[in-house]
């Protein structure tokens, strides 16, 4: 299916949170280091309940985490 619309700052964030591993953001929101890695890799869109648990973890807006760009989605 290819990369999802939904851009992300994921990988940034975790750096910048004292560097925090895809498992330790895993465990916090609650899933699987596999899906942190789908969706550092845009290869998945969260659930709107997942993409604020992230937010949150990191202390910060939805916005400053995702970002919906409908020019890049569907070549």
């Amino acid at each position: 299916m290819g990369k999802t619309q939904i851009k992300n700052n994921i990988r940034t964030l975790r750096f910048f949170n004292d560097e925090m591993t895809q498992a330790a953001l895993a465990e916090k929101v609650g899933v699987t280091r596999q899906t942190i890695i789908a969706l550092e890799q845009q290869k998945y869109s969260p659930s709107l309940e997942l993409a604020f648990r992230i937010a949150e973890a990191f202390g910060v807006s939805l916005e400053e985490v995702f970002l919906y760009d409908p020019e890049n989605g569907l070549n």
